[in-house]
């Protein structure tokens, strides 16, 4: 195997050089659409920037010899042919958050185009067929649901069936889906692979954290996207008067919650990496500066990559934060509002990814991904491999999103070697 990747390769820093340049060129050149003077990108589903960036992919994949289609919901493709059965996707998603930045999502997609390019300009055509996939949506940003486009592509949702949901301004998903030309049944390019063709998918991605850059490693191998549960806990106490309410007599409900909350913290810390407790949100009520607090109620978001640890897990803090409440005097109820099962990628992909990393003399780190990423719906239907190159600060969903292009190269020769065994030598997983 090593020796078919040495061959096609002039130098390891001949192509470091070669993609960091491409990668940076590309990046700017996508994030022209949705730019904002700040800097920030801002790309929502069907909006107009969305479908002049997809449009531009679709040219662009076009440009260098791919085969390009787009399906009813918006997500853009682009093959090139193989002489034999079966697919080798790649890419991510080309949405953005609200003032995002220019990396997220839009790295994975032109990492693609240009391993695509690089391939076919050495090889030719590949023997299984290679896809750059350019999903419509992940974010979740401009209507309540995450996974649009992955999700058609998956069957967990469709186009004639669309959520009952709205943006900001009212308009619905399917309103604005229609006015964007898609959602109607009408054919696509053509020749459209379906998922069950697919034989492996990649997902090229920044980390949106920091652990990559403080440890020093050039590649994160994903061994699995976290499970998550959040809940909302409401705690009932008593208002009464700041100034004529002993300490003893109150049932102060911020109070309860505040010993609940730092109770989640010391039971997360006692578990250990990477069981991760948040508490994002906090209201109190009456919130007023002279009044004891008679309501409290907190968000809690729990991760963790196996799901019967977050099982035991949220089952100890329900107990810990009852015996709380029991002894404070106060109620306490509880809302699950979302249970996310944890999803593991390929074995045989992570090896591969990692014996290839070495090959190449770069330092790769066997991580979990403490974020949700379109891998994540992709893996139950074939053997699905995820990606991370570093980011700076660990930023990311701000402008200040940033992954040096030498850090995106190393991402990129990667994800060449990987599609050269899968697609031009036939690797079996």
């Amino acid at each position: 195997m090593i020796k078919h990747l040495n061959h096609h390769a002039s130098s390891k820093e001949v192509l470091i050089n070669r993609f960091a340049t491409e990668a940076a060129e590309l990046l700017e050149w996508l994030a022209q659409f949705g730019a904002e003077p700040s800097g920030g990108v801002t790309r929502l589903l069907y909006t107009e920037a969305w479908q002049q960036a997809q449009s531009a992919i679709a040219k662009r994949m076009r440009s260098i010899g791919l085969f390009s289609y787009h399906d009813d919901a918006g997500n853009v493709f682009g093959r090139l042919q193989g002489t034999g059965k079966g697919v080798i996707v790649t890419g991510s998603h080309v949405d953005t958050v609200i003032h995002g930045g220019r990396f997220d999502g839009a790295y994975g997609i032109i990492a693609g185009i240009i391993a695509a390019t690089y391939l076919q300009e050495v090889f030719g055509l590949p023997q299984l067929s290679i896809e750059v996939v350019s999903f419509a949506e992940e974010e979740g940003s401009r209507f309540p649901l995450t996974f649009w486009g992955s999700g058609n592509v998956t069957g967990r949702y469709t186009t004639s069936a669309p959520p009952s949901i709205e943006d900001t301004e009212g308009i619905s998903l399917e309103a604005a889906m229609h006015s964007a030309g898609f959602g109607k049944g009408s054919p696509t390019a053509g020749n459209a692979n379906s998922v069950s063709d697919w034989s492996a998918f990649v997902e090229l991605h920044i980390e949106q954290g920091s652990v990559l850059e403080r440890e020093q490693q050039q590649i994160g191998i994903v061994q699995g996207i976290v499970g998550q549960r959040r809940y909302t806990f409401e705690v009932g106490g008593e208002a009464n008067h700041a100034g004529t309410t002993p300490m003893s007599y109150r049932k102060d409900a911020l109070c309860g919650a505040s010993e609940m909350i730092l109770a989640i913290r010391d039971e997360a810390i006692a578990y250990g990496d990477p069981m991760v407790a948040t508490v994002g949100r906090l209201q109190v009520h009456p919130g007023t500066v002279n009044v004891v607090a008679g309501s409290a109620a907190f968000t809690l978001d729990v991760r963790h990559p196996e799901p019967e640890i977050i099982e035991v897990f949220c089952s100890g803090i329900q107990e810990k934060l009852e015996l709380i409440a029991e002894r404070s005097g106060l109620t306490l109820n509880s809302s699950l509002w979302m249970d996310g099962e944890p999803s593991l990628m390929n074995g045989a992909l992570t090896n591969l990814a990692r014996g290839l990393c070495d090959s190449r003399g770069l330092h790769s780190k066997l991580m979990y991904s403490g974020a949700g990423h379109d891998a994540q719906l992709i893996a139950p239907i074939c053997p699905t491999l995820m990606m991370f190159v570093p980011s700076r600060g660990g930023i990311s969903h701000s402008p200040e999103e940033y992954t040096k292009p030498e850090d995106l190269a190393a991402g990129i020769l990667v994800l060449v070697d990987l599609l050269y065994l899968l697609a031009y030598k036939g690797e079996r997983l």
